[in-house]
């Protein structure tokens, strides 16, 4: 289950390398689903930007956080059900597919479901936050803060759900990372007996496989990096790591104590005095293994994050990958 944007994309370019590691990927035996907390965009318009960048993708390789928010309506309300649909063109379409009717925010409802949409209205939001106060059930998609765009990091769907909950009192049933429901919908639509999350993000993609009790691996192509690596506590710490999707197809070596250090196939990271230093040599992964292993143990034992002043990422060729 790939998170899509700092794991597959940034922005309208690929990661480097990503194409190919996901054709090996599949080549390999695995089953490849695509998943986003971004509900304004329906599957076959994700799949359609992945082809242009050389990744193959189906409609159905697709699964959003829209059509996760569909799902927990239809469970809770029925087939059929006359759905508030705050939000874009990807939230009507997962509504329409779930067998539900979306109406309009003044027509009779049993529930609303809101997700991001760029041309919502003011308007719109006043008359659903109204009704949600007064009772009306409300689901949202994500409660994502921030959302990339052409013009740099813009405030999200988040926003407006902290906007609606400080006004109607009422916190939202969330469909998206890190809850439960759209990693659920996923498996049920894809499958897979042994279901991986791959993420970018600590507080979306990892914490939410652990919500859903699945193991995940973290990539360092997205919004994560060192300093967040080493800060993150227990429930934003991936099963794996690797610097980007080669991490799929290699052996994750596990790091092992080695006296005050913590030691990865020839690496080996310590913490002295609170600050953290890595010697050694050998593959870029290895290192951030290193380094995790250090930090965490740590940060367990001191309750206090290790100093990286002067500790840089190596480049992945001198580290010899």
């Amino acid at each position: 289950m790939l998170d899509l944007d700092g794991v597959v994309y940034v922005g309208e370019h690929a990661v480097p390398g990503a194409a190919e590691h996901l054709r090996a990927t599949r080549a390999a035996g695995m089953r490849v689903a695509f998943i986003t907390n971004n509900a304004a965009r329906p599957p076959e318009t994700v799949a359609k930007h992945l082809t242009e960048l050389g990744i193959a993708a189906e409609p159905t390789d697709v699964v959003t956080s829209a059509q996760a928010a569909a799902r927990l309506a239809r469970d809770r309300f029925g087939e059929g059900a006359p759905i508030v649909r705050l939000g874009g063109p990807g939230l009507e379409a997962a509504l329409h597919e779930a067998g539900l009717v979306p109406v309009g925010v003044e027509d009779h409802a049993v529930a609303v479901v809101s997700g991001y949409g760029p041309d919502v209205l003011w308007r719109d939001i006043m008359r659903v936050a109204v009704r949600v106060r007064d009772g009306l059930p409300w689901l949202a998609t994500n409660a994502d803060g921030t959302i990339p765009t052409a013009f740099g990091v813009a405030p999200g769907h988040g926003v407006l759900v902290e906007t609606l909950t400080r006004f109607t009192g009422v916190t939202p049933v969330v469909a998206g990372k890190p809850e439960r429901p759209l990693l659920e919908e996923t498996v049920r639509r894809v499958g897979g007996a042994r279901p991986l999350m791959i993420g970018d993000r600590l507080d979306t993609d990892i914490e939410g496989a652990r919500n859903a009790q699945v193991d995940s691996l973290l990539v360092m192509t997205g919004v994560t990096g060192l300093e967040a690596l080493v800060a993150a506590q227990r429930h934003h710490r991936p099963t794996f790591l690797s610097a980007d999707l080669t991490g799929l197809l290699e052996a994750h070596p596990e790091p092992v104590r080695d006296g005050d250090g913590w030691a990865v196939d020839g690496w080996r990271a310590t913490v002295r005095d609170g600050r953290l230093s890595v010697s050694g040599e050998g593959a870029l992964d290895d290192w951030w293994r290193a380094v995790a292993a250090a930090a965490w143990s740590h940060l367990d034992a001191e309750g206090s994050v290790a100093d990286i002043t002067g500790l840089g990422v190596p480049d992945a060729g001198t580290a010899g990958r």
